[in-house]
């Protein structure tokens, strides 16, 4: 594994923290999974807030599933020792990576580690460098095909101290805006909310961001909140962006490499999951029978997997968020569907069949 940032840099970076079942089962058929089933959180269910008004997917009793909070940060900080453990740590700190020989039978990597070139010969290569990467720009533009869609908001997010507001996650659409309530532990709260694209992190102290989380998540929850100094603070663009094929010759893709979904559905983490078991699988069979069938298939397998977890969170973030463009007649069918959630078991079925996540297959 060859990483270009610091160890420091990859084991403190804050990300996503919603595992589906199947995320949960590959980590323990991994051995990676003692610290998270000690501190992960089961949820059994998932909250949507409308106008500040509460109520209750059951997840648990709709699917016979819920999901696991346990940050991709934890996950990462398990892997690296997990892979130091068997021998086969990652190689930090490495520039000017390069893929050499992708179309052919022998590729290779070239890169520099300590100011000393460095060459790896491999059978395959597999891509998870996101989508700024080396592997993405591998694959000829005359190749691949890219469908993106930029949502016209972004999040604006802080990580603090202090204990989360309710015990499950809560989805909040609000007239002011969207809210989403969440946290990394029983101590330690993730909370975010709608800005404009361009809107300027130094514009929200943490005062007025916690006071505008307190409005959105509305009179139910709002007084809930309690406020602590920011350990993380930061402003994301969302967007839908799908790279198909995911395969060139012996270069795989795999998670942001290939594929981005906005963080509304929590889908992000658990796509790179999915997409890692499929592959580790196929390479397996090869090399344990000499079958191509599995790695041949890959890509079209994947991209299945991936534009049902697009379409979803899609979906929530339309029907979550306030649209600038949208007009009067817009913003009264999103309530609309809100409310026939709210009345619907079907509706709230479908909901939470994706929210847990499809089965891995």
């Amino acid at each position: 594994m060859v990483e270009r940032q610091t160890r420091a840099h990859v084991e403190a970076r804050i990300r996503a923290g919603i595992l589906e079942q199947g995320t949960v089962d590959l980590l323990v058929e991994a051995g990676v999974a003692a610290r998270m089933h000690a501190e992960g959180l089961p949820h059994d269910g998932v909250n949507l807030a409308v106008d500040g008004h509460l109520f209750r997917v059951d997840l648990r009793a709709l699917t016979g599933m819920g999901v696991l909070v346990y940050g991709q940060t934890e996950i990462t900080r398990d892997l690296i020792a997990a892979a130091e453990a068997r021998g086969g740590a990652p190689l930090f700190e490495a520039e000017n990576v390069a893929l050499n020989g992708v179309e052919t039978d022998a590729p290779f990597l070239t890169f520099t580690r300590n100011d000393q070139p460095h060459r790896v010969d491999c059978g395959f290569i597999a891509g998870c460098d996101g989508q700024h990467g080396v592997s993405h720009a591998a694959i000829p533009e005359g190749g691949r095909r890219t469908f993106e869609l930029a949502y016209p908001f972004g999040w604006l997010g802080i990580l603090a101290d202090c204990p989360p507001c309710h015990e499950e996650v809560i989805y909040a659409s609000h007239a002011r805006g969207f809210a989403l309530a969440s946290m990394r532990s029983r101590s330690r709260s993730r909370y975010y909310i709608q800005v404009p694209i361009a809107e300027r992190l130094e514009d929200w102290p943490d005062e007025r961001l916690w006071g505008e989380i307190e409005t959105r998540l509305g009179p139910d929850i709002g007084h809930r909140v309690s406020r602590a100094p920011a350990i993380e603070k930061s402003i994301a663009a969302l967007r839908s962006r799908v790279s198909e094929p995911m395969r060139h010759g012996r270069l795989f893709l795999a998670g942001d490499a290939a594929h981005i979904v906005p963080p509304t559905g929590a889908k992000g983490l658990n796509l790179a999951a999915a997409d890692a078991r499929l592959l580790a699988a196929a390479i397996a069979r090869y090399y344990r029978t000499g079958d191509t069938a599995q790695l041949d298939s890959y890509s079209d397998t994947a991209l299945k997997r991936i534009w049902n977890a697009v379409r979803f969170s899609w979906w929530v973030t339309k029907l979550m968020h306030n649209f600038p463009d949208a007009s009067p007649f817009e913003r009264r069918l999103q309530r609309a569907e809100l409310d026939y959630i709210r009345a619907s078991r079907a509706a709230q079925m479908s909901l939470a069949e994706s929210y847990v996540g499809l089965p891995f297959r």
